[in-house]
């Protein structure tokens, strides 16, 4: 049914401004080869942590940053077999150049009952 990935980046930049935030997950999403719907941002104040989403055809991916820890959490969930969600996190990685990554995988659908 679909892939959910819960990303953590550590020392990352460029998480500050919503805008670029926001275009930086509306590209991730389209070189997964998900369909953007739509999306969003809304910062807490000058060098303060944004919270953005993407709304896709497939499911979403979410941001919430905090630039004064150069810390954000990710989730990228997406359904069908024909996004890869792992083109974001590279894409993600190629604009806020973390220090470090923690990618965890989580399958959705798999309730024996599901479907």
């Amino acid at each position: 049914m679909g892939r959910h990935l819960i990303a953590e980046f550590c020392g990352a930049d460029n998480i500050s401004d919503p805008e670029t935030v926001r275009e930086a997950m509306v590209l991730a999403a389209k070189k997964t080869g998900a369909t953007v719907l739509g999306s969003n941002t809304h910062d807490f104040g000058e060098s303060m942590g944004v919270t953005g989403v993407v709304l896709l055809s497939e499911s979403h991916i979410s941001i919430h940053s905090w630039p004064e820890l150069g810390y954000a959490a990710l989730d990228i969930f997406v359904c069908g077999n024909h996004v890869d969600p792992y083109l974001a996190i590279e894409s993600l990685k190629e604009d806020f150049t973390p220090a470090a990554v923690e990618v965890t995988e989580h399958r959705r659908g798999t309730f024996k009952n599901a479907g």
